[in-house]
């Protein structure tokens, strides 16, 4: 009896094998694995991870705590790094009173454009006029020629409209939305790989990274550009969650099934509609958002809809349907296409009315009057003349852009980026001993740096993350891993076709999020899959809380370089691990 058991068991084995797509069979040797075949409502929306028993046991809480503990984890984790987050970001957030890097730029547009509605000429000595009158000093009204949409210095604007024209105004919501991104990547996180550990360790590790830390202090656009990125994907990943658990509720229970087992059921999956879907228009808004503070949200745009689609095709597949692309082409891509790309449009026009008001008599915006005057005439006259004077002022800006190849200190290719080859500096001063916080015993003059560096050990071990969930991603079909993949391209990958052009470091701030939800999906790998034995949970944790610990420890090293204070030369030589660095 036992002999004919196992030998129907290896039959039905073998049969289960057979009935596998041959690329499954050829990928099975560098470690594919199809999916468990399994009630199918736990396939489109799986349940979140929960801690052993044994943990729970060792702390000697009883079921009922343990319950009340992980309901309240979800959030109490996310908002103590959080937490911690802000602290950092806004200790000290006016130091250094200076006009530090760009922000030369973009908190002056910023004031503009809270009172001109768009930017202006400042005189050569504006800073030092703004910095020694705090920010009382009179707006000039000739038009300046700008190559940002106007979104991110809006958002800049907002804090100095709070707090005034000065160094704490023109940060603070930078440093708003470089806390809330910390947030938003625990939760993100934790939808994500179904695991609020994991989602807590993505977000913690982004409040320990340096450029992330530098770029929420510094009154920049990119900081501005990653939180809506950031936030688009997290639209788009409760929206999937939102579908497939809408496609779980339409599926018919099974015939004859003893065990409630829902099963797969083609004309469900094929025929189900799945409404207006309001988190994707909220994605087609954010990315929006993004698109009007720097242009290349636009590549972003491109990968997250392509994404979206890929997501509506599995999700179809995996409920049942037999031919999921034309399912999708036919339910869904229509309106995916409406929610994201109009709303974007719609969004990034609005973004420039404070121009599109401002007077077009030549006093307004600048090119305001473009086609009232050099635009006359030609086939497009039945256009508002906003409009073609806007078109116009894109096309010079992409002129711009392109032409962009001005050689700078601090410029450098995007293949240096991942080791961090070539960081900013945003400010430096040598301050004399018994000045400016220089010690007085410390010999010879310190320095005073802000230092666009990510933590080194961070983005080394990124580095391994990528490949880690390439690997995952084409070998075992992981959504999660080819959702990361997506982000890091999208926001990586672009500035590959403009190695000629003047390009800098802090531009990775925008996948910045996406390299450490890779890192943590390593590291969670690192502490071993649900099953593993003891001794392998053991080792796995001590590899992962090194590698935790060494990259926390590397934040706190470089800590006096990434807030401005002035220490001893020699103590910052001796974090100038690259020559590069200087």
């Amino acid at each position: 009896m036992t002999s004919t058991a196992s030998h129907t068991d290896t039959r039905q084995a073998e049969g289960v094998e057979e009935r596998q797509p041959s690329w499954q069979l050829r990928l099975r040797r560098f470690g594919y694995r199809s999916p468990a075949r399994s009630d199918v409502r736990d396939r489109l929306v799986p349940a979140y991870a929960q801690p052993s028993p044994r943990v729970w046991a060792a702390f000697g809480l009883s079921k009922p705590a343990a319950a009340l503990l992980v309901r309240w984890s979800a959030w109490v984790g996310p908002l103590l790094i959080t937490l911690l987050a802000g602290l950092t970001r806004f200790w000290n957030l006016g130091s250094p009173k200076s006009v530090i890097f760009d922000e030369t730029y973009y908190a002056k547009d910023a004031w503009a454009l809270l009172h001109r509605g768009y930017e202006v000429n400042w005189a050569k000595d504006a800073n030092e006029l703004i910095l020694k009158n705090n920010g009382d000093v009179p707006i000039p009204s000739e038009a300046a020629y700008v190559v940002h949409p106007p979104v991110g210095k809006y958002v800049i604007g907002l804090g100095e409209w709070l707090f005034g024209f000065t160094p704490f105004g023109w940060r603070f919501m930078t440093a708003v939305l470089g806390t809330l991104s910390v947030l938003m990547l625990c939760r993100i996180g934790r939808r994500l790989f179904r695991s609020t550990f994991l989602g807590c360790l993505a977000g913690a590790l982004m409040a320990v990274d340096g450029l992330h830390f530098v770029m929420s202090r510094t009154a920049l656009l990119d900081q501005v550009v990653m939180f809506f990125v950031l936030a688009a994907f997290g639209c788009l990943v409760i929206d999937r969650d939102r579908t497939r658990e809408r496609l779980a509720a339409a599926l018919p229970p099974s015939d004859g099934s003893a065990d409630g087992v829902v099963r797969p059921d083609a004309h469900t999956a094929e025929h189900t509609r799945l409404g207006l879907r309001p988190w994707r228009w909220a994605a087609g808004l954010m990315l929006g958002l993004a698109i009007g503070t720097k242009w290349n949200g636009l590549y972003v745009l491109v990968a997250f809809c392509l994404m979206t689609v890929l997501w509506d095709v599995g999700s179809r597949r995996v409920a049942g349907a037999r031919h999921p692309y034309k399912a999708v082409l036919k339910r869904d891509t229509g309106l995916a296409f409406v929610a994201t790309v109009p709303v974007a449009i719609v969004t990034y026009l609005a973004s420039w009315t404070g121009w599109i008001l401002s007077p077009s008599d030549g006093s307004g915006g600048y090119f305001r009057n473009w086609a009232a005057t050099e635009g006359k005439g030609g086939s497009w006259t039945f256009l508002p003349d906003w409009l073609r004077s806007l078109w116009h002022y894109e096309h010079q800006v992409y002129e711009f852009h392109v032409g962009l190849s001005s050689p700078h200190t601090y410029e450098s290719n995007p293949w240096s980026w991942i080791v961090t080859g070539r960081p900013v500096s945003y400010f430096y001063e040598s301050p004399k001993p018994g000045k400016d916080g220089c010690p007085v015993d410390a010999g010879e003059k310190c320095a005073r740096e802000v230092l666009a560096l990510g933590t080194p050990l961070l983005w080394w071990a990124a580095g391994f993350a990528i490949l880690y969930v390439l690997w995952r991603w084409f070998f075992r079909r992981d959504w999660r891993a080819g959702a990361i993949a997506c982000g890091i391209a999208a926001g990586y990958l672009p500035w590959f076709m403009y190695q000629e052009r003047t390009i800098f470091f802090f531009y990775a701030i925008v996948f910045l999020p996406f390299l450490c939800l890779a890192l943590a999906m390593m590291i969670g790998a690192i502490l071993g899959p649900p099953g593993s034995t003891e001794r392998r949970r053991v080792a796995g944790a001590a590899a992962a809380g090194v590698l935790v610990l060494l990259i926390a420890w590397n934040f706190i090293y470089f800590w006096p370089i990434y807030t401005g204070q002035a220490i001893p030369i020699d103590t910052w030589r001796s974090r100038m691990w690259l020559d590069t660095w200087v």
